[in-house]
């Protein structure tokens, strides 16, 4: 199964031996939801390759407190790792299942050799740079410049995006952990985003207009 998953999420991504040497040197693991892949000051061994499911990436401040960087989709690779890897540090990320999800773990030699010897990997990577980049830059527009309730109304219909559903299961204080702010001002912009018929709330769910 987890091989059939690889072959579909990657086949035109990849070329087939390239496949072939991922299925025969990684490691296929599963996480349920809300389980840590990756932790921070973690020292990294692998790179991760999402099958299926959702991983949101955060980072934390001194006082423990998260903040959501990005998140990745089946297909996708997390760029922050790859630099950790590369330079041999330790980990500056969490990364936390968003719903079960399934990954192949690549051994941190074989990505550094795959680099240099096959160009479907290598342009893999460099792209994944690239998309991981212009995120930041994104979340780093909507700190300096959107106010709380334009980051949230985005945050909530990413999450919609994401999950393919309009309505979200969730609880305000994971929204507000996620934004980095407290769950009474999530609340209140949860509540004047209905007023502006932009959501319908009900008990832990939120449905996207």
């Amino acid at each position: 199964m987890t091989t059939d998953l690889l072959q579909e999420k990657f086949d035109h991504i990849f070329d087939a031996d390239l496949i072939s040497e991922i299925s025969e040197k990684g490691v296929f693991k599963t996480f349920k939801q809300n389980e840590i892949i990756i932790d921070i000051n973690q020292p990294l061994k692998f790179i991760p390759l999402l099958l299926s499911g959702d991983i949101k990436i955060l980072r934390e401040d001194d006082n423990g407190n998260e903040l959501l960087i990005y998140f990745l989709e089946a297909g996708e690779t997390c760029a922050m790792s790859l630099t950790c890897c590369l330079g041999t540090t330790k980990s500056k990320i969490r990364a936390v299942a968003e719903k079960d999800s399934s990954l192949v773990l690549i051994p941190v030699e074989n990505m550094q050799i795959w680099f240099h010897n096959n160009a479907s990997w290598r342009e893999f990577i460099l792209q994944s740079y690239q998309i991981r980049f212009d995120e930041m830059l994104d979340a780093i527009d909507n700190l300096a410049f959107m106010k709380m309730d334009e980051r949230l109304y985005k945050y909530l219909k990413n999450k919609a995006m994401l999950h393919s559903s309009k309505t979200i299961n969730i609880k305000h204080q994971d929204i507000a952990e996620d934004l980095h702010t407290s769950r009474v001002v999530i609340s209140r912009l949860l509540k004047q985003l209905e007023n502006e018929k932009k959501i319908k709330l009900s008990r832990n769910k939120i449905e996207i207009i």
